[in-house]
């Protein structure tokens, strides 16, 4: 039997009457829009919507960013390898809403990261090609990041002693910006609640509900106790990623694919020596893999292959983890690769249009459908211009012929465009407070301020007060991360999480640095029951 964390007893919970207060809410009010799939796409989908005025639902089957939303590789970029297509247009739209990301909407979660781009003997691409490239995407972005240059080896070698050096003519060097996916998307369902959204995880659509041939809502089962519920909208849109076709079917039992999957795997490791810059390496003319310092881990990939079976079932096989590994040698000195760093491995898929060719060239754009019943199918995107994307589907809702909802809602363009998610703050000025300001007894580690601090931007202050309120939350998750229990009790009460995975995988960083024991599981679980 285990024995419950210290904490735990004093913590009271209220998940389970919160869970049951808002599927309440959601199967009693009448919502203007329904928005089925909390990924990226649906969340900033919902989170403008309900800036818009209108009234709206969010639900998911699993956890908020559970599958693809929270499997990316952590980037917030312009999109280099786009520049070889000639689509300069694409390239500056992403560096502008890179820098709005950086410095107004989520200064708190996005991070400058500089990369180096390694040119070798015999390899793809030259150093003239690759210069004049990344000074081209440094313009793009009006130099905001410094000018794109190329440097020697040994000034290169010396910011990543882990590089391999052997045949290695130049580097360029350029700069963009990474995130916690899963942290960005959590804190983007919070601001979608916060403008007026109602949204409830692990609550699977098990059938549409239909008025006069029109799609007015959905049947739902909660996934945690059973509960079955349904809500009623004037409008429903299917953004559930690799699984739109399978909603798409529920609306008209015959209708044709739309879309096809591309699987993307990564590994993380653990770090061995510094690592002041990424690595994106060639691997072909078209191709990069990225080794990047990421949560004091090394994240490697990714591939890019077809796959076609369950969606559910996706993850990074012993092929896709050797492939990684071999790409990544190209540039990283083979003792720092070593299988015993391994610590986590996952994959998600890419949402592609359905089409002709390879998933390496297929269109990586949103496409938005409407079926034989009103439903409006939403697929597609990317990390850098989800607040975009969102901003263009909503548009597209209040432009359609008979649309049920443009008098309802304020023109998209009316809307304030720069709302910063919720926490937004500088970090360092977090840090400096949680620091300063912290009780003799309920005194956190460095490590654990910082990781509050660039994880929860000024909410980190209401973490340290759960600390203050009960010290033994302040004791680390696991002695080799700088989780605490604290982080646990607030995944649990402010952020949805209802499962071990949703608060060691997306909550938090335990997961991915392989922290996650028997133990902390047992314990998480108790905590999430309230003992």
């Amino acid at each position: 039997m285990n024995t419950p964390h210290p904490a735990a007893a004093a913590v009271a919970t209220t998940a389970t009457e919160r869970r049951a207060e808002t599927r309440d809410r959601l199967a009693t009010a009448a919502y203007d829009l329904l928005v089925v799939g909390g990924g990226i796409l649906g969340t900033s989908v919902a989170w403008h919507a309900a800036q818009s005025g209108l009234r709206v639902a969010m639900v998911d089957a699993g956890d908020f960013a559970g599958a693809t939303s929270s499997a990316s590789s952590k980037l917030v970029h312009g999109g280099l390898r786009y520049l070889q297509t000639g689509a300069v247009r694409l390239v500056a739209e992403n560096h502008h809403e890179r820098r709005v990301l950086s410095r107004d909407v989520a200064p708190h979660l996005v991070n400058p990261l500089t990369f180096h781009l390694p040119v070798y003997r015999g390899g793809p691409h030259g150093a003239a090609k690759l210069g004049a490239g990344v000074f081209a995407y440094s313009a793009l972005s009006a130099f905001g990041d410094g000018v794109g240059r190329v440097i020697s080896p040994a000034k290169a070698a010396a910011a990543n002693p882990a590089l391999r050096t052997e045949h290695l003519k130049a580097v360029a060097v350029y700069g963009d910006h990474q995130m916690n996916d899963a942290r960005v998307a959590v804190m983007t369902v919070r601001a979608a609640v916060e403008s007026g959204a109602a949204v409830l995880n692990h609550a699977e659509v098990t059938g549409l509900r239909f008025t006069r041939g029109r799609v007015t809502g959905a049947d739902l089962r909660d996934r945690l106790d059973g509960t079955e519920f349904g809500v009623t909208a004037r409008l429903v849109l299917n953004a559930t990623g690799p699984w739109v076709d399978h909603l798409r079917r529920m609306e008209d039992p015959g209708a044709e694919p739309s879309i096809r999957l591309s699987k993307g795997a990564h590994i993380v490791l653990r770090r061995t020596v510094p690592w002041r810059a990424a690595l994106a390496t060639p691997v072909d003319k078209y191709r990069i893999t990225f080794a990047l310092p990421w949560e004091d881990q090394l994240l490697l990939g990714t591939t890019d292959e077809e796959y076609e079976g369950d969606p559910a079932e996706v993850h990074a096989t012993e092929a896709d983890i050797r492939q990684i590994l071999d790409e990544a040698a190209l540039s990283i000195r083979d003792e720092h690769l070593s299988r015993s760093l391994l610590t986590y491995a996952f994959a998600g898929l890419r949402v592609l249009p359905a089409g002709p060719g390879g998933v390496t060239s297929a269109r990586r754009e949103t496409v938005v459908s409407e079926g034989s019943g009103g439903m409006l199918s939403v697929a597609g995107g990317k990390w850098t211009t989800y607040r975009h994307i969102g901003r263009t589907v909503l548009d597209k809702v209040a432009k359609l012929p008979g649309s049920v909802l443009a008098e309802d809602m304020a023109p998209v363009g009316d809307l304030v465009r720069r709302v910063p998610l919720p926490g937004v703050a500088n970090p360092d000025a977090v840090a400096h407070r949680l620091l300063a300001d912290r009780d003799p007894g309920a005194a956190l580690a460095p490590a654990t301020v910082r990781h509050l601090a660039t994880h929860y931007g000024s909410l980190a202050f209401e973490i340290a007060d759960l600390v203050r309120r009960n010290p033994a939350l302040g004791e680390r998750v696991h002695p080799e991360g700088p989780e605490i229990w604290a982080q646990v009790v607030y995944a649990r009460d402010r952020e949805w999480a209802g499962t071990v995975d949703d608060v060691l995988r997306r909550r938090t960083t335990v997961t991915i640095r392989g922290l996650d024991t028997e133990e902390v599981r047992a314990r998480v679980a108790d905590l999430l029951r309230g003992h």
